[in-house]
């Protein structure tokens, strides 16, 4: 399904925009929440012909790297010639699994193969179905459909932009092996409640945390309260390693099976190279290489202190910007003592825009220097599911009834996420979480200005 957004993607938006993007705005804004404190004279917007609220000054740049304290481990692991999976993979792994408080992680090549192997080494396959949210990017439902099962989705709360686990129950089946949560935007579900639901059902709880490193509900951190959980080392995401992921759980012997799966099927404990030992289970090569490790143990100094300045930012952004009319900033759930923030999201909504639609509100504000998106198109309802439906494989292992794509497109609709996608969501980008108040007051200033002229940027047909 083409979607009316624009198409570039968020990995495509954060190449093009973060470092290009301007990033100090025009000195006379003042420190106090800037809707209350207005604007002294209403500029014309960029958009129409203004001067943009933004100077050349550039937003952080992402991702980070110091040559002085960042290279010198990976200089060692170029220069030693060991760069399949040894030392310093595990050492990677046993700091992660350290920092989260779980006791055991397992590196791989990306957040989407931690996915795959987590739901094959519960078993899930062929016949099952899993619980998961319709905002949410791809790689969370390809992981489904890659292992046979059958993806069903459960809608939002539009307020959290997380599964609404009030509508979980309504989807369950006999069929039902798993829920999957995804902590979508750094933001974290509401596990309490989704943890005893899975309970009451007797349901694997796989949580989907490849955007919310470092994320906390009532002080645990979000991917060791379900049965597993998934990391993402993508280079946007708040660890980047360019690519990567990791597996973390307390089941030690659930590990030892990912970690066999991910290594040829050989058993826990082989060394890489090890071409005799034998095979013990079917398995597949996903694995993590030395210097990946070497630069995630880099970028792993600095996550806990950038991640305390994305939470102080992003609470002071939303201060600013939620009494903006049309303007409404996302909410946590009340156990949540820690976010990620690897986006900063709110719901736009054009009534109080003049009618502006949100494509002409991104248009505008990014002119002023603040790049943002908006986000993911419906997921629910595109070719990928009705294509994956008429394989080959899928023929065989469902009744035809079961992979009619109208009735199943019929039965997984979900209106809530259909208003996010299409019509209110926008997103700002995790490293411009990482600059000033006074940036944030700049963004909060940039809103509002294009508040102030919607009308006018409507009826001169930027629309």
């Amino acid at each position: 399904m083409e979607s009316s957004k624009p198409s570039f993607s968020r990995r495509d938006f954060i190449k093009k925009n973060s470092l290009a993007a301007a990033g100090a705005v025009l000195a006379s804004v003042v420190s106090k929440p800037v809707f209350a404190a207005g604007l002294s004279q209403v500029q014309t917007p960029a958009i129409l012909g203004g001067k943009a609220a933004w100077s050349t000054s550039k937003w952080p740049e992402w991702p980070i790297w110091n040559p002085a304290t960042d290279e010198k481990q990976v200089l060692e692991v170029l220069r030693s010639g060991i760069w399949s999976r040894a030392e310093v993979v595990t050492q990677f792994e046993k700091e992660w699994a350290s920092t989260l408080g779980v006791k055991r992680s397992l590196a791989v090549v990306n957040g989407t193969n931690a996915l795959v192997i987590t739901l094959n080494q519960f078993d899930i396959k062929a016949g099952d179905e899993v619980l998961v949210p319709p905002y949410t990017f791809i790689a969370t439902v390809s992981s489904v459909l890659s292992n046979g099962a059958i993806p069903v989705f459960v809608d939002v709360d539009p307020e959290t932009f997380q599964m609404d686990p009030a509508k979980i129950e309504a989807k369950i089946t006999p069929r039902t092996k798993a829920i999957m949560p995804v902590h979508i935007l750094g933001l974290p579900a509401d596990m309490d409640k989704i943890m005893a639901i899975a309970k009451k059902h007797n349901l694997l709880v796989i949580e989907d945390a490849c955007q919310a490193h470092l994320a906390e509900i009532n002080k645990q951190k979000v991917g060791t309260i379900g049965d597993a959980g998934c990391f993402s080392f993508q280079n946007s995401k708040n660890l980047p390693i360019g690519e990567g992921g990791a597996i973390v759980s307390n089941n030690e012997k659930f590990i030892d099976r990912c970690y066999s799966y991910h290594n040829f099927g050989y058993a826990y404990g082989t060394a890489v190279g090890a071409v005799s030992s034998g095979c013990i289970i079917q398995g597949t090569k996903l694995r993590f290489t030395e210097y990946q490790a070497a630069i995630g143990l880099a970028q792993l100094k600095r996550l806990d202190s950038q991640t305390t300045t994305r939470n102080e930012n992003a609470a002071y952004l939303k201060s600013q910007i939620k009494d903006i009319p049309g303007i409404i900033p996302y909410k946590l759930y009340d156990n949540v003592t820690r976010a990620a923030f690897h986006l900063f999201p709110f719901r736009y909504q054009k009534n109080a825009f003049s009618g502006l639609s949100r494509e002409a509100f991104i248009k505008a504000l990014t002119a002023e220097g603040v790049p943002c998106s908006s986000g993911y198109a419906t997921l629910n309802t595109q070719p990928y599911l009705k294509d994956t439906f008429e394989s080959k494989n899928y023929k065989k292992m469902y009744p035809a009834d079961m992979l009619n794509i109208n009735t199943y497109n019929e039965h997984n609709k979900c209106p809530n996420n259909d208003l996010l996608c299409n019509e209110e969501a926008v997103w700002f980008t995790q490293n411009m979480l990482l600059g000033s108040k006074t940036d944030m007051q700049d963004i909060a200033s940039a809103i509002e200005k294009v508040h102030k002229n919607s009308a006018q940027i409507k009826k001169l047909g930027k629309r």
